[in-house]
């Protein structure tokens, strides 16, 4: 398959992959009515029909479930996670402020995708703790994480093609990791402080339809990228998977994108929180090895 078939092929799957993806709208969160991007189910009543942070800031305001107004006691999340799923509890009523968890901060947020209704929620200015700033810093530094052999012992096991077609869950950990990753680039995502600004400029439509485009940009790349890892071996001499991406985010950063991609696809983690407690940096920067 030559480079022009292949680049048809992928865009083919793309658009299959946006229009799958549409589809999963039919069953939006309650209480934004955008994509159900994080999982959720609330306790006791076993209601599931809500993103889990949405839910968790319903919560914060009244800790009542939004569609059967039961008093609610907790929230289980990251239901796939294999040592079960994880269990948000409702705290006491007091005078502080409930926390969101850490594993809500720090999942894959698609709060800019041009579907939908869910207005993303004031972030702090990063911390040297947060996530996202640190994988900007993976990428600035271009540090490549240490790789872990497949064994019992590490459960991390190697990719293929052919796996990813056939495991709908190894994709739903695809677009999770993905989603965050691609925040990291600033020209694919509006900053919601920009975002705000330009919200009051009514006579000026131009810079709105700009963050319009960027948003709309990282949500066709993110099914761009999935359809790459349908069809195309990450790991292949020819590099095909970086050429067909570089010309999105650049031939330094795709060829780190697809190794860091590579190596939270062969782990045995299902949540980001996790996988960046136990992923190790050389701190070198990957020319100084080479």
């Amino acid at each position: 398959m030559d480079d022009v078939d292949l680049r048809q092929k992928i865009l083919q799957r793309t658009l299959q992959e946006v229009a799958d993806e549409e589809k999963e709208t039919a069953n939006p969160c309650v209480i934004c009515l955008d994509t159900i991007t994080e999982p959720c189910v609330a306790q006791p009543c076993h209601h599931s029909n809500f993103d889990f942070l949405c839910l968790v800031s319903w919560i914060e305001q009244q800790p009542k479930c939004p569609l059967c107004k039961i008093e609610l006691t907790g929230v289980q999340y990251d239901l796939n996670a294999t040592q079960g799923p994880k269990l948000y509890k409702v705290p006491p009523p007091s005078t502080t402020i409930p926390t969101v968890p850490a594993a809500a901060r720090s999942r894959p947020s698609n709060r800019y995708a041009p579907r939908g209704g869910r207005r993303p929620l004031p972030l702090p200015r990063p911390q040297p703790d947060d996530p996202l700033e640190r994988r900007r810093n993976v990428y600035r530094n271009q540090t490549y994480s240490m790789r872990v052999g497949s064994n019992r012992l590490s459960q991390y096991r190697e990719l293929t093609p052919e796996l990813f077609s056939r495991d709908e869950e190894l994709v739903s950990r695809a677009r999770k990791w993905i989603r965050r990753e691609l925040r990291v680039f600033s020209f694919l995502n509006p900053e919601p402080v920009e975002e705000e600004r330009i919200s009051h400029q009514v006579s000026r439509p131009g810079p709105q339809r700009l963050e319009n485009r960027r948003a709309n940009n990282a949500e066709f790349l993110l099914e761009y990228v999935i359809a790459i890892l349908r069809t195309v071996d990450l790991k292949g001499s020819a590099g095909q998977a970086e050429e067909l991406l570089r010309d999105f985010i650049g031939r330094d950063n795709a060829r780190l994108f697809l190794h860091e991609l590579q190596a939270w696809l062969r782990s045995p983690y299902n949540s980001l929180e996790d996988w960046d407690r136990h992923v190790q940096y050389s701190n070198t920067p990957r020319d100084r090895l080479l």
